[in-house]
């Protein structure tokens, strides 16, 4: 009798990559955070809510790992609320840089109330409601790492950025007091804060500030940015100055001069019609 040959059996999966999430991916800081992600090993969840978040997807599969992008508002409660069920259906997220953010140049009293209000909604709203979202997640599981884009400015009064540094300085404390009740959770779980310089984005012309001292000047890699801030995200680092070292000594130096001192700094750099002067 003709013995049939054994069944094989099943090749146990490899462990699946780790997964992070990426918002604010279309440009910038974020795209290159993404690509860093994507190097070095993650699938990615990618968002932004402009079409250029397709085509960095298409970029980064090039690197082999799984990417979904979602084009959404995070302006809204309801898109930071579509984006957390997409990075579930994704999987579970080891990772998430919350960088989504805009800024707004000018005279605070000439400005549209509505711009300054949807710079809040993007820039703190949407960063609180997410973060809420994943550090329950990760709290759940155990472990997992939150990176949250600040920057240098909020350390400064920002004289012709007003509601912009306010911003920052707003995710800077929120990002330091949720790093301190995290230390009383079991889980391995960490909140970073990257704080950059001025960075080669578009966030100077989106923000009308092409005629500024600042706007104009020459200014850090954001690859540079990204790939010190994605290295302090895996140390679980509390912040990390990130770019040139001359934007590493600025954040340094900030807290220890005086405010009104700042506040003129940022005027000369920030002015509309400072450029060239």
């Amino acid at each position: 009798m003709t013995q049939s040959a054994p069944t094989p059996r099943p090749v146990p999966d490899p462990d699946p990559a780790p997964l992070a999430l990426v918002t604010g991916a279309s440009s910038g800081i974020g795209r290159e955070l993404a690509r860093v992600f994507a190097e070095n090993g993650f699938d990615l969840v990618i968002a932004a809510e402009d079409a250029g978040i397709e085509r960095v997807e298409s970029e980064l599969r090039a690197h082999g790992g799984a990417v979904r992008a979602v084009r959404v508002d995070l302006r809204r409660p309801a898109g930071v609320d579509e984006l957390h069920a997409a990075c579930r259906a994704a999987g579970t997220l080891d990772a998430a840089a919350l960088n989504a953010g805009v800024g707004q140049g000018g005279r605070f009293l000439d400005i549209d109330i509505a711009d300054e209000q949807s710079l809040i909604d993007l820039n703190v709203s949407s960063t609180v409601r997410l973060a809420k979202h994943v550090l329950r997640d990760m709290v759940a599981r155990g472990q997992g790492r939150v990176l949250i884009t600040s920057s240098i400015a909020s350390t400064m009064p920002g004289t012709y950025q007003a509601v912009y540094n306010a911003s920052k300085s707003f995710l800077q404390s929120f990002a330091e007091a949720v790093q301190a009740e995290l230390r009383d959770e079991e889980a391995d779980v960490t909140v970073t804060s990257l704080m950059p310089g001025p960075t080669e984005t578009n966030f100077f012309h989106r923000a009308d500030m092409d005629d500024t001292t600042v706007g104009s000047s020459s200014k850090d890699d954001p690859a540079k940015v990204a790939e010190q801030g994605f290295e302090a995200l895996l140390k679980g680092a509390d912040k990390e100055f990130a770019g040139s070292a001359t934007s590493k000594a600025q954040g340094r130096l900030s807290g220890l001069l005086p405010d009104r001192l700042k506040a003129a700094m940022h005027k000369r750099m920030a002015a509309p019609g400072s450029a060239g002067k």
